[in-house]
Protein backbone atom coordinates (compact mmCIF):
# COMPACT_ATOMS: atom_id res chain seq x y z
CA UNK A 1 0.00 0.00 0.00
CA UNK A 2 1.48 3.48 -0.86
CA UNK A 3 0.72 6.24 1.98
CA UNK A 4 1.20 9.96 1.67
CA UNK A 5 4.80 11.50 1.47
CA UNK A 6 5.40 14.50 3.57
CA UNK A 7 8.45 16.94 4.28
CA UNK A 8 8.15 18.38 7.95
CA UNK A 9 10.91 21.21 8.95
CA UNK A 10 11.87 20.13 12.28
CA UNK A 11 12.80 23.33 14.69
CA UNK A 12 14.13 21.79 17.84
CA UNK A 13 15.18 24.97 19.86
CA UNK A 14 16.08 25.62 22.99
CA UNK A 15 15.75 24.39 26.72
CA UNK A 16 13.65 21.31 26.35
CA UNK A 17 12.52 21.76 22.63
CA UNK A 18 14.76 19.35 21.40
CA UNK A 19 13.48 16.53 23.76
CA UNK A 20 10.17 17.17 23.26
CA UNK A 21 10.80 17.34 19.50
CA UNK A 22 12.56 14.00 19.65
CA UNK A 23 9.95 12.38 21.81
CA UNK A 24 6.92 13.78 19.17
CA UNK A 25 8.98 12.84 15.75
CA UNK A 26 9.43 9.34 16.89
CA UNK A 27 5.64 9.18 17.57
CA UNK A 28 5.11 10.52 13.97
CA UNK A 29 7.39 7.66 12.81
CA UNK A 30 5.81 4.93 14.44
CA UNK A 31 2.41 6.17 13.03
CA UNK A 32 4.26 6.56 9.08
CA UNK A 33 5.42 3.28 9.85
CA UNK A 34 1.81 1.83 11.15
CA UNK A 35 0.27 3.56 8.25
CA UNK A 36 2.73 2.88 5.69
CA UNK A 37 3.72 7.22 4.97
CA UNK A 38 7.23 8.57 4.02
CA UNK A 39 7.72 11.64 6.43
CA UNK A 40 11.03 13.29 5.79
CA UNK A 41 12.60 14.95 8.70
CA UNK A 42 14.72 18.28 8.03
CA UNK A 43 15.92 19.47 11.22
CA UNK A 44 17.49 23.21 11.20
CA UNK A 45 18.96 25.45 13.56
CA UNK A 46 16.78 28.08 15.31
CA UNK A 47 16.13 30.50 18.03
CA UNK A 48 19.11 30.56 20.34
CA UNK A 49 20.81 27.35 19.14
CA UNK A 50 20.76 28.91 15.79
CA UNK A 51 22.31 31.90 17.52
CA UNK A 52 24.99 30.41 18.63
CA UNK A 53 25.43 28.15 15.36
CA UNK A 54 24.67 31.33 12.78
CA UNK A 55 25.06 34.91 14.79
CA UNK A 56 21.43 34.89 14.40
CA UNK A 57 17.80 33.73 15.52
CA UNK A 58 15.76 33.00 11.82
CA UNK A 59 18.89 32.15 9.57
CA UNK A 60 18.22 32.08 6.02
CA UNK A 61 18.44 28.12 5.53
CA UNK A 62 15.81 27.54 8.23
CA UNK A 63 13.48 30.47 6.54
CA UNK A 64 13.96 28.60 3.03
CA UNK A 65 13.56 24.78 4.28
CA UNK A 66 10.05 25.72 6.51
CA UNK A 67 8.67 27.59 3.22
CA UNK A 68 10.03 24.49 0.78
CA UNK A 69 8.17 22.28 3.99
CA UNK A 70 5.00 20.26 4.20
CA UNK A 71 4.30 21.36 7.59
CA UNK A 72 6.91 23.05 10.06
CA UNK A 73 7.30 21.15 14.63
CA UNK A 74 8.60 23.49 16.49
CA UNK A 75 9.91 23.11 19.74
CA UNK A 76 10.27 26.00 22.04
CA UNK A 77 12.87 29.08 22.10
CA UNK A 78 14.87 31.43 24.52
CA UNK A 79 16.72 31.30 27.91
CA UNK A 80 18.87 33.70 29.90
CA UNK A 81 21.75 32.74 28.13
CA UNK A 82 20.54 34.89 25.29
CA UNK A 83 18.72 37.58 27.93
CA UNK A 84 21.76 40.37 27.27
CA UNK A 85 20.73 40.68 23.40
CA UNK A 86 18.76 43.41 21.98
CA UNK A 87 15.43 42.54 21.78
CA UNK A 88 15.12 42.22 18.00
CA UNK A 89 18.18 39.39 17.95
CA UNK A 90 16.95 37.38 20.90
CA UNK A 91 15.13 33.93 20.25
CA UNK A 92 11.97 35.51 20.26
CA UNK A 93 12.95 37.56 17.73
CA UNK A 94 12.99 34.29 15.74
CA UNK A 95 9.76 33.33 16.69
CA UNK A 96 7.89 36.55 15.73
CA UNK A 97 10.01 36.37 12.33
CA UNK A 98 9.04 32.88 11.25
CA UNK A 99 5.10 33.89 11.51
CA UNK A 100 5.66 36.78 9.45
CA UNK A 101 7.80 35.34 6.53
CA UNK A 102 5.47 32.15 6.43
CA UNK A 103 2.49 35.00 7.00
CA UNK A 104 0.85 33.51 9.68
CA UNK A 105 -1.93 35.14 11.24
CA UNK A 106 -4.37 32.52 12.97
CA UNK A 107 -3.11 30.56 16.17
CA UNK A 108 -5.36 28.11 17.65
CA UNK A 109 -4.76 26.42 20.93
CA UNK A 110 -7.27 23.24 21.78
CA UNK A 111 -7.98 22.98 25.46
CA UNK A 112 -9.59 19.60 26.56
CA UNK A 113 -9.46 18.19 29.53
CA UNK A 114 -8.84 14.56 29.12
CA UNK A 115 -10.34 12.15 31.34
CA UNK A 116 -7.29 10.44 32.81
CA UNK A 117 -6.38 13.53 34.10
CA UNK A 118 -9.57 14.87 35.39
CA UNK A 119 -8.49 14.70 39.23
CA UNK A 120 -5.90 17.18 38.63
CA UNK A 121 -8.07 19.91 37.30
CA UNK A 122 -7.21 22.66 40.09
CA UNK A 123 -11.53 23.02 40.14
CA UNK A 124 -13.88 21.29 42.31
CA UNK A 125 -14.63 17.81 40.49
CA UNK A 126 -18.11 18.61 40.71
CA UNK A 127 -18.05 21.47 38.93
CA UNK A 128 -16.70 20.24 35.62
CA UNK A 129 -18.95 18.74 32.86
CA UNK A 130 -16.44 19.14 30.51
CA UNK A 131 -13.70 21.35 29.38
CA UNK A 132 -13.12 21.36 25.87
CA UNK A 133 -12.66 25.03 23.85
CA UNK A 134 -10.38 25.97 21.21
CA UNK A 135 -8.95 29.15 21.25
CA UNK A 136 -8.09 31.69 18.08
CA UNK A 137 -6.01 34.40 18.64
CA UNK A 138 -4.87 36.21 16.20
CA UNK A 139 -0.86 36.39 15.18
CA UNK A 140 0.23 39.16 13.23
CA UNK A 141 -1.02 42.32 14.45
CA UNK A 142 -2.01 44.13 17.51
CA UNK A 143 0.55 45.35 20.55
CA UNK A 144 3.13 42.25 19.71
CA UNK A 145 3.84 43.89 16.07
CA UNK A 146 3.06 48.22 16.43
CA UNK A 147 5.48 50.76 16.82
CA UNK A 148 7.84 50.68 19.85
CA UNK A 149 9.66 53.34 21.88
CA UNK A 150 12.13 54.35 24.40
CA UNK A 151 13.24 57.44 25.22
CA UNK A 152 14.21 59.57 28.02
CA UNK A 153 17.59 60.69 29.89
CA UNK A 154 19.08 60.87 33.02
CA UNK A 155 17.50 58.29 34.64
CA UNK A 156 13.71 59.36 33.03
CA UNK A 157 13.11 56.75 30.92
CA UNK A 158 9.86 56.07 29.25
CA UNK A 159 8.87 53.30 27.04
CA UNK A 160 6.18 52.31 25.06
CA UNK A 161 4.06 49.53 22.60
CA UNK A 162 1.57 50.65 20.44
CA UNK A 163 -1.85 48.36 19.58
CA UNK A 164 -2.69 48.83 16.31
CA UNK A 165 -5.29 46.42 14.36
CA UNK A 166 -6.86 47.18 10.85
CA UNK A 167 -10.45 45.76 10.33
CA UNK A 168 -8.95 43.71 7.70
CA UNK A 169 -6.93 42.08 9.87
CA UNK A 170 -9.92 41.40 12.57
CA UNK A 171 -11.78 39.88 9.54
CA UNK A 172 -9.74 37.74 8.37
CA UNK A 173 -9.32 35.60 11.81
CA UNK A 174 -12.72 36.30 12.77
CA UNK A 175 -13.80 34.16 9.64
CA UNK A 176 -11.97 31.29 10.40
CA UNK A 177 -12.95 31.48 14.23
CA UNK A 178 -16.63 31.57 13.10
CA UNK A 179 -16.05 28.52 10.48
CA UNK A 180 -14.35 26.70 12.97
CA UNK A 181 -17.29 27.60 16.15
CA UNK A 182 -19.70 26.26 13.19
CA UNK A 183 -18.21 23.15 12.87
CA UNK A 184 -18.01 22.87 16.64
CA UNK A 185 -20.81 23.67 19.03
CA UNK A 186 -22.05 26.81 17.42
CA UNK A 187 -20.62 28.81 19.98
CA UNK A 188 -18.29 31.85 19.68
CA UNK A 189 -17.21 34.04 22.39
CA UNK A 190 -15.05 37.30 21.01
CA UNK A 191 -12.78 38.77 23.32
CA UNK A 192 -11.85 42.34 23.58
CA UNK A 193 -11.62 45.44 26.05
CA UNK A 194 -13.89 47.48 23.97
CA UNK A 195 -14.73 49.87 26.88
CA UNK A 196 -11.51 51.35 27.10
CA UNK A 197 -9.22 50.60 23.53
CA UNK A 198 -9.74 51.99 20.41
CA UNK A 199 -8.28 49.32 18.83
CA UNK A 200 -10.91 46.58 21.14
CA UNK A 201 -13.61 49.15 19.36
CA UNK A 202 -13.16 47.74 15.86
CA UNK A 203 -12.17 44.19 17.05
CA UNK A 204 -15.88 44.45 18.95
CA UNK A 205 -17.67 46.14 15.83
CA UNK A 206 -15.91 44.37 12.86
CA UNK A 207 -16.83 40.98 14.63
CA UNK A 208 -20.49 41.99 15.43
CA UNK A 209 -20.46 43.05 11.93
CA UNK A 210 -19.30 39.51 10.67
CA UNK A 211 -21.27 37.68 12.89
CA UNK A 212 -24.17 38.63 10.25
CA UNK A 213 -23.08 36.13 7.79
CA UNK A 214 -23.22 33.31 10.35
CA UNK A 215 -26.93 32.84 11.60
CA UNK A 216 -25.68 28.97 13.05
CA UNK A 217 -23.33 30.37 15.07
CA UNK A 218 -24.29 32.65 18.70
CA UNK A 219 -21.74 35.25 19.16
CA UNK A 220 -20.62 36.66 22.49
CA UNK A 221 -18.57 39.86 22.93
CA UNK A 222 -16.78 39.51 26.29
CA UNK A 223 -14.45 41.95 28.06
CA UNK A 224 -10.65 40.19 28.62
CA UNK A 225 -11.40 40.40 32.65
CA UNK A 226 -14.72 38.95 32.85
CA UNK A 227 -13.34 35.97 30.14
CA UNK A 228 -10.38 35.28 33.03
CA UNK A 229 -13.21 35.38 35.76
CA UNK A 230 -15.34 33.17 33.66
CA UNK A 231 -12.61 30.78 32.27
CA UNK A 232 -12.24 29.52 35.98
CA UNK A 233 -15.82 29.88 37.20
CA UNK A 234 -17.62 28.18 33.84
CA UNK A 235 -15.16 26.52 31.45
CA UNK A 236 -17.83 24.51 30.09
CA UNK A 237 -19.51 27.07 28.53
CA UNK A 238 -16.76 27.90 26.44
CA UNK A 239 -16.66 26.52 22.43
CA UNK A 240 -14.64 28.78 20.20
CA UNK A 241 -12.80 31.69 22.03
CA UNK A 242 -11.90 34.34 19.66
CA UNK A 243 -8.93 36.89 20.72
CA UNK A 244 -6.52 39.42 19.73
CA UNK A 245 -2.21 38.92 20.09
CA UNK A 246 -1.88 39.67 23.56
CA UNK A 247 -5.12 38.61 25.24
CA UNK A 248 -5.15 34.91 23.51
CA UNK A 249 -1.61 34.70 24.93
CA UNK A 250 -2.60 35.18 28.25
CA UNK A 251 -5.64 33.87 28.09
CA UNK A 252 -4.68 30.61 27.01
CA UNK A 253 -2.08 29.87 29.39
CA UNK A 254 -4.50 30.40 32.26
CA UNK A 255 -7.21 27.83 30.47
CA UNK A 256 -4.25 25.51 29.67
CA UNK A 257 -3.77 25.18 33.94
CA UNK A 258 -7.65 23.97 34.35
CA UNK A 259 -6.37 20.90 31.97
CA UNK A 260 -3.36 19.79 34.01
CA UNK A 261 -0.17 21.37 32.89
CA UNK A 262 0.85 23.81 30.45
CA UNK A 263 2.76 20.98 28.69
CA UNK A 264 -0.23 19.17 27.24
CA UNK A 265 -1.38 21.99 25.13
CA UNK A 266 -0.67 21.92 21.24
CA UNK A 267 -0.85 24.76 18.75
CA UNK A 268 -1.33 25.63 15.24
CA UNK A 269 -0.39 28.43 13.28
CA UNK A 270 -1.40 29.17 9.88
CA UNK A 271 -1.97 31.77 7.18
CA UNK A 272 -0.67 32.42 4.12
CA UNK A 273 1.95 29.49 3.84
CA UNK A 274 3.27 26.60 5.22
CA UNK A 275 1.33 25.80 8.79
CA UNK A 276 3.71 25.89 12.10
CA UNK A 277 3.21 23.60 14.89
CA UNK A 278 4.29 23.70 18.34
CA UNK A 279 3.38 23.38 21.79
CA UNK A 280 2.43 26.38 23.74
CA UNK A 281 5.12 26.28 26.60
CA UNK A 282 8.37 27.52 26.72
CA UNK A 283 11.60 26.31 26.70
CA UNK A 284 12.11 25.61 30.72
CA UNK A 285 15.61 25.79 30.45
CA UNK A 286 15.53 24.69 34.36
CA UNK A 287 14.81 21.31 32.88
CA UNK A 288 16.43 21.03 29.80
CA UNK A 289 19.02 17.61 29.59
CA UNK A 290 17.38 16.45 32.91
CA UNK A 291 14.43 14.22 31.23
CA UNK A 292 11.48 15.54 32.97
CA UNK A 293 9.70 17.66 30.24
CA UNK A 294 5.63 16.87 29.20
CA UNK A 295 6.21 15.58 25.52
CA UNK A 296 2.85 15.52 25.51
CA UNK A 297 1.99 18.75 24.34
CA UNK A 298 4.04 18.39 20.96
CA UNK A 299 2.99 14.84 20.61
CA UNK A 300 -0.59 16.41 20.14
CA UNK A 301 0.88 18.92 17.93
CA UNK A 302 1.61 16.16 15.77
CA UNK A 303 -1.37 14.69 15.81
CA UNK A 304 -2.57 18.52 14.73
CA UNK A 305 -0.69 18.20 11.51
CA UNK A 306 -1.93 14.96 10.67
CA UNK A 307 -4.97 16.30 10.57
CA UNK A 308 -5.27 19.72 10.08
CA UNK A 309 -2.46 19.84 6.80
CA UNK A 310 -2.60 16.68 6.17
CA UNK A 311 -5.80 15.76 5.87
CA UNK A 312 -5.24 12.23 7.82
CA UNK A 313 -7.74 12.31 10.56
CA UNK A 314 -6.95 8.31 11.73
CA UNK A 315 -3.93 8.84 12.20
CA UNK A 316 -4.33 11.97 14.31
CA UNK A 317 -7.19 9.96 16.45
CA UNK A 318 -4.63 7.18 16.90
CA UNK A 319 -2.48 9.13 18.45
CA UNK A 320 -4.61 11.00 20.17
CA UNK A 321 -6.13 7.89 21.38
CA UNK A 322 -2.44 6.44 22.52
CA UNK A 323 -2.05 9.48 24.81
CA UNK A 324 -5.06 8.95 26.66
CA UNK A 325 -4.27 4.87 26.84
CA UNK A 326 -0.87 6.18 28.16
CA UNK A 327 -2.87 8.33 31.15
CA UNK A 328 -4.86 5.76 31.62
CA UNK A 329 -2.50 3.54 32.27
CA UNK A 330 -0.97 5.69 35.35
CA UNK A 331 2.10 6.78 33.47
CA UNK A 332 2.69 10.52 34.28
CA UNK A 333 6.03 12.91 33.83
CA UNK A 334 6.41 15.29 36.73
CA UNK A 335 4.43 18.55 35.88
CA UNK A 336 1.17 15.83 35.79
CA UNK A 337 2.36 13.30 38.51
CA UNK A 338 0.40 13.50 41.99
CA UNK A 339 2.94 10.76 43.54
CA UNK A 340 6.39 9.84 42.58
CA UNK A 341 5.52 6.04 42.17
CA UNK A 342 3.70 7.66 39.14
CA UNK A 343 6.69 9.52 37.25
CA UNK A 344 8.54 8.86 34.06
CA UNK A 345 10.71 11.03 32.28
CA UNK A 346 9.86 12.26 28.54
CA UNK A 347 11.45 9.69 26.73
CA UNK A 348 9.72 6.99 28.24
CA UNK A 349 6.32 8.63 28.11
CA UNK A 350 7.64 8.93 24.52
CA UNK A 351 7.85 5.51 24.62
CA UNK A 352 4.90 4.41 26.34
CA UNK A 353 2.81 6.26 23.65
CA UNK A 354 4.28 4.58 20.77
CA UNK A 355 3.37 0.82 22.14
CA UNK A 356 -0.04 2.05 22.17
CA UNK A 357 -0.14 3.35 18.64
CA UNK A 358 -0.86 -0.05 17.34
CA UNK A 359 -3.27 -0.70 19.58
CA UNK A 360 -4.94 2.88 19.45
CA UNK A 361 -5.02 1.76 15.61
CA UNK A 362 -7.10 -1.28 16.11
CA UNK A 363 -9.69 0.59 18.14
CA UNK A 364 -9.20 3.37 15.52
CA UNK A 365 -10.63 1.52 12.71
CA UNK A 366 -13.18 -1.07 15.25
CA UNK A 367 -14.95 1.88 16.40
CA UNK A 368 -14.16 4.88 14.02
CA UNK A 369 -12.78 7.14 16.98
CA UNK A 370 -12.39 10.76 16.03
CA UNK A 371 -12.16 10.41 12.58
Amino acid sequence: MTGTRKTIAVLPGDGIGPEVVRAAVSVLEECARAFSHRFEFVELPFGGAAIDRCGQPLPRETMDACRAADAVLLGAVGGAKWDSQPLDRRPEAGLLGIRKELGLYINVRPIRLLEPLRGICPLRIDAISTIDMEIVRELAGGIYFGPRQNTGANGAEVASDTEIYSSKEIERVALYAFRRAAARRGQLASIDKANVLASSGLWRKTVQRIAKDFPEVTLESLYVDNAALQIILRPAQFDVMLTSNMFGDILSDEAAALVGSIGLIPSMSLGNGTALYEPIHGSAPQLAGKDSANPIGTILCAAMMLRESFGLPAEAAAIEKAVTHALSRGFRTPDIAKTSAQTVGCTEMAARIRSAVSESIAETERYGWGV
